[in-house]
């Protein structure tokens, strides 16, 4: 027999039917994480998958073989203690009496700049022109703030705010325009993977999130050495109410959930040939490696490493910490280049902010601004300091270095350089910022660098020409405005402005990826159209949350909508 399943005092059948109201599909989606970004809440543990529907028909090519690696340093890096400028080595050890690295301690590597010792498994990597360092990386107005400078970095919105930042990021924006159809149709490999869920808004759509995630690495361990997820016990929830909820529940975490497998099938037949160190960041690069070696299939991954916010006790914590992962950056390289892909994998560390000049009181370094940015592979054609580092002489009033990079001007270039992404894309997915290319030693789209690397002027080809690339004329579908709309709370419409006439098929899928039926299917005049959607069906839709595909000749775009 079925008990009530929420504690409260059902008086009638009125409240009874209340109670289901309040208690729908989409609350208690959203009361598990899942509603809109694919999000799992099992425990305390968060796993999140953009994951296939059994509807994949084909897989869809990225542009390019290249790999791009994210390596967020959570917390806020120092760069002085990363980088240290040796021609302003007085006013750094004078603003650092007890913290400075000394002389005896820098691995020159020109004349200008040096990293610490504990730093030198890169010196091979140097040598070998896989290790290039841009200086003075952050923004305008740059947010010290742990919460809203992640999320700036994330989502490129220097409106940010508190919580009150766009809610996409400039890898899920990049991931929408290759993958429009995502939510019937999403590729046969994760088209990134996460390790770690802090900072998830990086691969956030409009309409879901685009990365496979982890909360740690133990957990994609699991998943990579057996090929399952998790799965959900009958006991969890009540069946009588639950029933479809825990039938889809099921669904993504054990048969729809096929990127487990994938990501198993990789897993074996990868194999690092390189001894890793036993710590969490070196794991994450060792299954990395692995996965990539394995084809996988997979363009971008995101790791982490904490412990950046060192507000105290500094010098031990930044030397183990950038010795894990000098280490495990060589040994990645070295693995992968067992199976020569260390020219197609680029790696980039990014952090929230950087650190100020001076030290504080409790040796450590608190909240500041610029902080570098550093690239490994053998994509880089060379090793090197990029940019201008920011000057010590004259810090602003609470010591703090001005940035000499806009971060977003390295976003462009590897979306631009190194994923073959065309210029007016690359703008568009970072919120229309200017593309000023960054010459980090690869290049895709024909633009000539600027002499120097940041540049407010617009890049231009040797005969004066706009290097900008030749793209297609817009598709109809892009040109056709189509979204969801309420007039009501409980009539859905969806809303179309056609351009020209044109054939517009609709159709709408349940959240188990199953064809429900037709909405729409009619030659379409131009001007506004506004579809009912349960006037166009020709059964009783459910309460719940719905995917319909848009298809104009043979493009396709879907977007989710809640039927109440």
């Amino acid at each position: 027999m079925c008990n009530n399943h929420i504690p409260i005092n059902i008086k009638n059948n009125q409240e009874h039917d209340e109670e289901h109201k309040q208690w729908s599909r989409r609350s208690f989606l959203q009361a598990l994480g899942i509603a809109g970004s694919g999000s799992m809440m099992l425990g305390s543990n968060m796993l999140s998958a953009s994951a296939p529907s059994p509807l994949t028909a084909a897989i869809a090519n990225a542009p390019t073989d290249a790999i791009l690696i994210l390596i967020r340093l959570s917390g806020g890096n120092d760069g002085l203690s990363t980088v240290i400028p040796i021609q302003q080595y007085d006013q750094y050890a004078n603003a650092r009496p007890n913290i400075y690295i000394p002389e005896s301690k820098i691995l020159k590597l020109t004349d200008d700049f040096g990293v610490p010792t504990y730093m030198n498994a890169l010196e091979p990597m140097w040598g070998e022109g896989q290790f290039k360092a841009v200086h003075g990386v952050g923004y305008e107005n740059q947010s010290l703030s742990h919460f809203t400078g992640s999320d700036i970095y994330a989502n490129t919105d220097l409106t940010t705010t508190g919580f009150d930042g766009l809610n996409t990021g400039w890898m899920g924006r990049y991931f929408e325009n290759i993958y429009p159809d995502y939510l019937v149709n999403p590729p046969a490999a994760p088209a990134a993977i996460q390790i770690g869920q802090f900072g998830s808004l990086v691969f956030q759509g409009e309409e879901t999130n685009y990365a496979f995630v982890t909360s740690n690495i133990d957990q994609l361990e699991e998943i990579a050495e057996s090929g399952v997820v998790y799965g959900l016990d009958d006991n969890l929830f009540d069946p009588c109410m639950y029933g479809d909820q825990l039938k889809f529940l099921r669904g993504v975490a054990n048969t729809t959930y096929e990127y487990s497998g994938l990501i198993h099938e990789a897993y074996e037949r990868g194999q690092n040939q390189v001894e890793y160190q036993d710590n969490g960041f070196a794991r994450q690069l060792a299954l990395l490696a692995r996965l990539i070696k394995g084809n996988l299939g997979t363009k971008v991954y995101m790791i982490s490493m904490g412990g950046f916010d060192t507000h105290g006790n500094q010098p031990l914590a930044h030397e183990r910490l950038m010795s894990n992962l000098s280490i495990a950056i060589n040994n990645f390289y070295e693995d992968v280049a067992f199976t020569q892909q260390d020219d197609k994998v680029l790696s980039m560390t990014f952090s929230e902010f950087g650190r100020r000049i001076f030290e504080n009181g409790s040796n450590g370094t608190d909240h500041g601004k610029a902080a570098p940015t550093l690239f490994f592979g053998s994509g880089l054609n060379g090793s090197a300091f990029v940019g201008d580092h920011p000057s010590l002489d004259s810090p602003n009033g609470r010591g703090n270095l001005e940035y000499t990079m806009d971060f977003r001007d390295l976003y462009a270039t590897v979306l631009a350089e190194w994923l073959c992404v065309p210029i007016p894309l690359v703008e568009q997915h970072l919120l229309d910022h200017p593309y000023t290319p960054v010459n980090l030693g690869f290049e895709c789209s024909g633009t000539e660098f600027p002499d120097i690397a940041y540049s407010d002027e617009p890049p231009t080809l040797p005969d004066g020409s706009d290097p900008t690339p030749d793209v297609p004329t817009p598709d109809l579908l892009d040109a056709i405005v189509h979204k969801p709309f309420y007039p009501t709370k409980d009539t859905p419409h969806i809303y179309l402005e056609m351009p020209l006439t044109a054939h517009v098929d609709i159709q709408l899928f349940n959240i188990l990826g199953q064809n429900v039926g037709t909405i729409y299917n009619e030659i379409t005049s131009e001007g506004s159209v506004e579809i009912n959607i349960r006037d166009r069906m020709p059964m009783q839709l459910s309460t719940g949350k719905y995917i319909y595909r848009i298809q104009v000749s043979d493009k396709k775009m879907s977007k989710s909508i809640m039927v109440a």
